[in-house]
């Protein structure tokens, strides 16, 4: 597999892994769902927005969906402002046809189009002005993944796109995104919403009997965490949720299955680190067990050198040699001592070592050139050892998920900040590597 160098050192090399084929994945008409999934920080809002980029310009109707609060995407878009609206996108290549529209979740105002969407207008209005309600949509734990949920169903229910492309929400963990909406659905449908809500439905004298003595201790322990005022807010809250309640399961039930069903890939995003490999495996697993459809990886910038022939050792003993004032150097076949005080003053000196050199004397052996000439071999091993690092990480990933299609793109010198920033992105995202290179740090 491998070859030996002459130093003794083995090349890493990284088996050959499925090829992750971009192209055919966006041209399928029955591709209708694109989930970008990762942990935080690996690009899934880049590498969302060059996908639905690069399906638009080969000819279809797509739109993308972000959770990422940095607004990134709006400025590779050149769109002033993302909102929960989806807004056409200038300056693609419409040649074959295609759209782009972008959008950007508004958590809150998403949660006040389900309220406005299922209740009359004066129940509405009375779970809009309510302060329980005001906290809840804006930052309850799991509401950004549960609304981001409720949108994807909302676009795909409006069968408008051909090709709808999410990047889920920034978490500490990626499983959040599957999780949280099920959290929050049996929150808002749970045990403890059903009790806060039985006065309610008893009405009354009664009701505030059956509150004052059948959950007296219970009410009087929450007053204490929540506070009295906090917990009439939920209780009023409760009230005029109720006959939306049922609705939130079934409609976070149902947007599940549509994950699960044909016509959805999930892109598991990567960087070729140890941490973020360790979860793009953990959610690989994950993915499985709950029957996700997963079309494979991307990993994110990965390192590449044009001169991967030339080992870290072989660079550092280069360098080293070049920075010793009495190494000894091979010429032509003769050994000399560099800069050697036996040679200065002799009849074959080039100069005396009182007669300084000018720029103009200094050839391609001078100190100065050696010195550069060494920084730069120090630099190329350094390189070198990262992609051996980046190489060992991927040789872990596959031998773990064999299965698992990857494709790679190449790290950038900058960020992304336009339209043809994001058109390469997505053409080194369908540039097939059918066997990645062999690299040596040694």
């Amino acid at each position: 597999m491998s070859r030996d160098h002459a130093q003794g050192k083995t090349a890493h090399r990284l088996s050959p892994a499925r090829v992750l084929d971009i192209d055919p994945l966006l041209d399928d008409p029955e591709t209708r769902i694109v989930v970008c999934c990762g942990s935080g920080g690996v690009g899934k809002t880049t590498t969302a927005a060059a996908l639905g980029l690069r399906a638009a310009e080969r000819g279809r109707k797509v739109v993308v969906l972000t959770i990422d609060p940095a607004r990134r995407l709006a400025q590779s878009m050149g769109i002033d402002s993302l909102d929960n609206t989806p807004r056409r996108v200038k300056g693609i290549d419409d040649s074959a046809h295609g759209e782009l529209h972008a959008m950007m979740l508004d958590m809150k105002r998403t949660f006040d189009e389900i309220v406005e969407a299922h209740a009359d207008p004066e129940r509405a209005a009375a779970i809009l002005s309510n302060p329980f309600y005001q906290s809840l949509s804006a930052g309850f734990a799991g509401t950004q993944e549960y609304m981001a949920m409720e949108k994807l169903g909302q676009l795909r229910a409006r069968d408008e796109w051909d090709l709808i492309v999410v990047d889920t929400p920034p978490s500490r963990s990626a499983l959040d995104f599957l999780d949280a909406p099920k959290r929050l659905g049996s929150f808002l449908d749970g045990k403890l919403i059903r009790v806060l809500l039985a006065p309610a439905k008893v009405g009354g004298r009664a009701g505030m009997k059956f509150l004052n003595v059948g959950m007296s201790m219970m009410t009087g322990a929450l007053g204490k965490l929540l506070g009295g005022q906090l917990l009439k807010d939920v209780q009023t809250f409760v009230a005029a949720m109720d006959s939306m309640f049922g609705g939130f399961r079934t409609r976070a039930d149902a947007t599940y299955k549509l994950l699960q069903a044909p016509g959805t890939a999930f892109l598991v995003v990567a960087a070729p680190e140890r941490d973020a490999l360790r979860e793009a495996a953990y959610f690989v697993e994950r993915l499985a067990a709950e029957n996700m459809p997963l079309a494979g990886l991307v990993l994110n910038r990965v390192h590449g050198s044009g001169a991967a022939h030339l080992s870290a050792e072989r660079a550092l003993a280069a360098a080293e040699n070049l920075e010793e004032p009495r190494i000894v150097d091979q010429d032509g076949g003769k050994a000399g001592l560099r800069n050697s005080p036996d040679t200065y003053g002799s009849s074959e000196s080039p100069a005396s070592p009182s007669a300084p050199r000018t720029a103009s004397d200094q050839g391609p052996d001078s100190p100065g050139t050696d010195r550069l000439t060494a920084g730069l071999l120090r630099l190329h091993a350094e390189r070198m050892h990262l992609l051996s690092r980046e190489q060992r990480t991927r040789d872990r990933f596959a031998s773990l998920h064999p299965e698992v299609a990857v494709t790679e793109v190449g790290a950038l010198p900058g960020d992304v900040h336009d339209l043809a920033g994001l058109r390469d992105i997505g053409d080194r995202l369908a540039a097939n590597r059918p066997e990645l290179p062999e690299v040596s740090d040694g």
